[in-house]
């Protein structure tokens, strides 16, 4: 069976070099619909679908069709063609390992059909968005553009669509090891259009993957060489790379390395051929690792090649390119959900109104007629309570918030240990250079040094990767909802944690803006009893509202003045003090008693809604403390918060 599996490869290797000309069942059709397109907007949509045809087998022309096809949608302001010609685009991308600008396409065809409702094109670009996702293994994310999907299948059902939704559900579930709900979706796949030999393609590669995790490797290797059989029948050769690299491994894993290193240099030569990175860095890697024992030099030459493709896919500019676009998509949603809060809340004050004077009704009712006291006072339990519910769904919504002003001092603080971790990968790799040049010389005592220091730098690569690793975890522990749990905590860190990012976070937004930070902290309060997310929600909270007031101050170009924001702490007995100071404008005394209540904001109308504090005096009541503010108008203003030590 390895023997007529070789062939069909090598048949593939050489039919692709010359010139493939059946590239998909439907692109003679596609070309004739283009000729005989009487209008402009057919002659666009047929263009977009050969380029979809012809992404496998012809990457070049697929780019200048979705391109054509691009400028032409611009051209007459046809939204539809837009949409089409970015998905192309982004799926080109990504299969070139482009992921940035295949994340951004993505995006902006999602937009464009959210803003028009077209719900079927919706679909297909909250599958292509996923499917980037997936490819940098960020499958929580992919998952939630999978299930965005899926519910608007409801709405707009097609086979296509769904068999999409489900195969990269399966395998989003077989790389969080949930390997019976991936096994499911396929099952469902199977049930629906098991006669569908593209379909079945990937559908049998992804039960080799899952037997490949389950350790049943003769199965894996059997399921993997059925897909790859199929895939060059139908032509479909990226299918097949993969499924030769993924046979590659486990023979690897199986003691075989003849047949591992076979496998594994043909998926780097088709995936050469394809200029199919993925597939290049996974057989190259995995050719350095079976010759690193055997042939030395070898080894170095596909390290190389690993270590290029590598820098190609998610070098550190790509990956800040990724997390640019991800941070202006957050970006953007954030918008659309503070419009559409604005807009609740104003129905919701004058829900509020309405029913104080349903109250007022009520209370008259009552008053006339006292044999209805029992039914008005269950009616106004019921409508208590959804008020109640209300003012809870807005808190959530103020608590997420803040998360978006994380999202850019995140990425700031996450580069400094990035480029750490970078440079000493350099350095190794010069070092290993070294090194396998005095083995070649013999001189091992010399190859002993440059080893330790080999050791030293993977150390520190550990411990700025650990780094890297803990703020990606604060990032998601305050991103986290629920009531939490009270644990010891060190509250100096906390407060210096949230000015440091609240500053970047504006810093991200406002190039201009510059301020002085200032903090003095009491080394003697060591760890106090809190929920750490929501004090650490009340602080930043309060640090940006600072930050917002120096900013609005700055922008008077006031003479002399330098914006400051102070954060200390100090133990008073048996209560912690935190205190933030800023050198705003201050806050009018007319207003001061009101800031805590619920939708009270000092903010310009759509740029607060007036939840913040109100949040900040509930968690802190609920720890057992209390929060104040003084202020002197024109000169700034100071919040003081006091906890128990032991609450």
């Amino acid at each position: 069976m390895k023997f007529s599996l070789a062939i069909l490869l090598t048949a593939f290797s050489v039919s692709h070099v010359f010139g493939q000309q059946e590239t998909f069942r439907d692109a003679d059709s596609l070309l004739r619909a283009i000729s005989k397109a009487n209008t402009d907007t057919a002659r666009i949509l047929s263009k977009c679908r050969l380029g979809e045809a012809y992404r496998a087998s012809k990457p070049d022309t697929s780019f200048i069709l979705a391109n054509e096809a691009l400028a032409e949608s611009v051209k007459i302001d046809f939204d539809l063609g837009q949409i089409h010609s970015f998905l192309v685009l982004s799926v080109l991308h990504r299969e070139k390992g482009d992921l940035a600008p295949a994340l951004e396409y993505g995006l902006k065809a999602l937009k464009i059909a959210e803003e028009n409702k077209y719900h079927y094109q919706e679909i297909y670009s909250n599958i292509r968005v996923a499917n980037i996702y997936l490819a940098v293994k960020d499958v929580p994310t992919a998952i939630i553009y999978l299930d965005k999907a899926e519910a608007l299948l409801k709405i707009a059902y097609d086979d296509f669509q769904w068999q999409a939704v489900h195969f990269f559900k399966a395998d989003a579930y077989e790389q969080l090891n949930e390997l019976d709900l991936a096994e499911r979706h396929l099952q469902m796949m199977e049930q629906k259009f098991g006669t569908d030999p593209l379909m079945m393609i990937g559908i049998i590669r992804a039960r080799g993957n899952i037997a490949a995790k389950k350790n049943e490797r003769a199965r894996a290797i059997e399921y993997y060489r059925e897909s790859a059989l199929i895939a060059i029948r139908e032509k479909e050769y990226r299918s097949a790379a993969t499924a030769v690299n993924s046979m590659a491994f486990v023979f690897k894993k199986l003691g075989q390395p003849d047949s591992a290193t076979f496998y594994a240099k043909e998926g780097l030569r088709y995936g050469q051929m394809l200029d199919y990175k993925n597939r290049v860095l996974a057989a190259s890697s995995l050719l350095a690792e079976l010759y690193e024992d055997r042939d030395p030099q070898e080894a170095i030459k596909y390290y190389k090649i690993a270590s290029e493709t590598k820098d190609s896919l998610y070098g550190v500019q790509k990956l800040m390119q990724l997390q640019s676009t991800t941070i202006k998509e957050q970006e953007r949603r954030t918008e659309i959900e503070a419009a559409r809060l604005a807009y609740q809340n104003q129905v919701r004050q004058y829900t509020f109104l309405a029913g104080a004077g349903v109250f007022l009704i009520i209370a008259v009712i009552l008053y006339r007629n006292n044999r209805q006291k029992q039914k008005t006072n269950r009616l106004l339990e019921n409508t208590l309570t959804n008020l109640k519910n209300t003012q809870s769904q807005l808190i959530q919504s103020e608590k997420m918030a803040s998360l978006g002003e994380l999202t850019a001092g995140i990425a700031h603080e996450i580069q400094n240990p990035l480029n750490f971790v970078n440079n000493f990968s350099e350095l190794n790799k010069e070092l290993l250079a070294e090194m396998n040049d005095e083995i070649i010389k013999g001189n091992y005592q010399e190859a002993a040094t440059i080893a330790r220091d080999l050791m030293g730098n993977q150390e520190k690569i550990n411990h700025h990767g650990k780094r890297a690793d803990a703020i990606v975890k604060g990032m998601l522990q305050h991103s986290r909802t629920g009531s939490g749990q009270k644990e010891p905590t060190d509250i100096n860190a906390l407060a210096d944690e949230y000015l440091r990012l609240s500053y970047h976070g504006l810093r991200a937004k406002d190039k201009n803006f510059n301020a002085t930070l200032r903090t003095d902290f009491d080394e003697r309060i060591g760890n106090i009893n809190i929920i750490p997310r929501d004090i650490g929600r009340v602080v930043l909270n309060l640090i940006n509202n600072a930050f917002y007031a120096v900013d609005e101050k700055r922008k008077q170009h006031l003479n002399g003045y330098v914006p400051t924001v102070s954060v200390s702490t100090k133990k008073m007995g048996d209560k912690v003090l935190i205190n933030v100071k800023d050198n705003g404008n201050g806050i009018s005394q007319k207003v001061l008693d009101k800031i805590f209540q619920p939708f009270f904001t000092t903010k310009p109308a759509g740029q607060g809604t007036g939840l913040g504090l109100s949040l900040a005096y509930d968690i802190i009541k609920s720890h057992g403390g209390d929060i104040k503010v003084e202020s002197t108008e024109g000169e700034g203003s100071e919040f003081i918060i006091r906890i128990p030590v032991k609450s």
